[in-house]
């Protein structure tokens, strides 16, 4: 078994706002191993950057654990500080200098060399495509361009692991787009990533874990996939009577449904819906088998689970719901 490079048990973080104790993080149990993509996925105030401050040693934890690249985060900040990037939610370039000064003066602070830091700046700005803007002032650069500048920033030491928080948070869909491109160009090259973010594609898209994490604790960690298979696929059959869909329930085969059938009304239309593990054949059957019985089927949509509906099943809330709410109120970010 290889030795993670993130491994915290009982991780805990609380805050004393307006008189009362805000617990941020309950008793965080979590291993990285070297080389994961894991993805923080939940709603604003849920701890995701608590947690990351903690590990990257901006915060001290209330009680438990962290060790990161094998050295304590309470007991040994510069070795873990040494070891890893940040980038945060704000940008980290001060906005009236050029972009390569920034990267320039950032290798130095690491104790680089001036060759050094300079070879390194010039691999990470062709590799990130910021060669046609880097030698401009910060603040002329595009939201998508200061993300891409801060990424360069907190990699130029070549950390093994690097933290994003938000990496995307206020960026345009192209912007989103490249950008996501870029953070899995550098997980392959072999950086170790952890990132937080309350959109539900950028963890399916990119992650190799998803994390799901709500009032300050982890209530899912598995492969997206994993997560969503054991909601099974959402086949929905459209009636033109109620009593042809309650017909339906009492027709259909439901050995393999992750859910009991319910009759519901969808576009103003009766309809039987079904969760079922294999939802597509399953759909193609059970038309062949309702029709044959006299029942036809009117309309039909065979929908895959979206990790919004894991965090819907897990919680008794959709994620989008749960930002809603959360987005106004005092969170540990705020605490913090």
């Amino acid at each position: 078994m290889t030795t993670p490079i993130i491994e915290t048990q009982s991780l805990t973080k609380t805050f004393r706002v307006k008189k009362k104790t805000v617990e941020a993080v309950r008793s965080l149990d979590l291993r990285v191993e070297p080389g994961e993509l894991v993805a923080f996925l939940g709603p604003n105030g849920a701890g995701k950057s608590t947690t990351l401050r903690m590990l990257t040693t901006l915060l001290p934890p209330t009680s438990g654990t962290a060790r990161v690249a094998g050295y304590d985060v309470g007991r040994h900040q510069a070795e873990v500080r040494r070891h890893i990037g940040y980038v945060g939610q704000g940008n980290g370039a001060g906005h009236l200098q050029r972009g390569r000064d920034e990267l320039l003066n950032q290798g130095r602070a690491y104790g680089m060399t001036a060759a050094d830091t300079r070879a390194r700046a010039d691999v990470l700005i062709d590799g990130l495509d910021l060669g046609g803007v880097v030698d401009r002032t910060v603040s002329t650069l595009s939201g998508g361009q200061r993300r891409r500048l801060d990424i360069t920033l907190g990699m130029i030491h070549a950390p093994e692991l690097l933290f994003l928080d938000e990496p995307s948070t206020g960026l345009d869909p192209q912007n989103r787009a490249h950008l996501q491109e870029q953070i899995v160009g550098l997980h392959r090259a072999g950086t170790t990533i952890v990132l937080t973010t309350h959109y539900l594609d950028e963890a399916d898209a990119m992650a190799q874990r998803v994390v799901v994490v709500d009032h300050g604790a982890i209530i899912a960690d598995d492969t997206s996939e994993h997560l969503k298979g054991g909601l099974g696929v959402r086949v929905t059959l459209g009636f033109a009577t109620a009593a042809d869909a309650e017909a339906a329930r009492g027709q259909v085969d439901a050995a393999g449904s992750t859910e009991a059938p319910v009759v519901t009304v969808q576009d103003g239309a009766p309809a039987l819906v079904v969760r079922h593990r294999d939802g597509t054949t399953w759909a193609a059957d059970a038309v062949r088998r309702l029709e044959a019985a006299g029942l036809v089927v009117t309309g039909l949509e065979v929908v895959r689970p979206t990790l919004d509906d894991v965090f819907l099943s897990l919680t008794g809330r959709s994620l989008r719901e749960a930002g809603a709410t959360d987005a106004g109120a005092t969170t540990e970010e705020v605490a913090a």
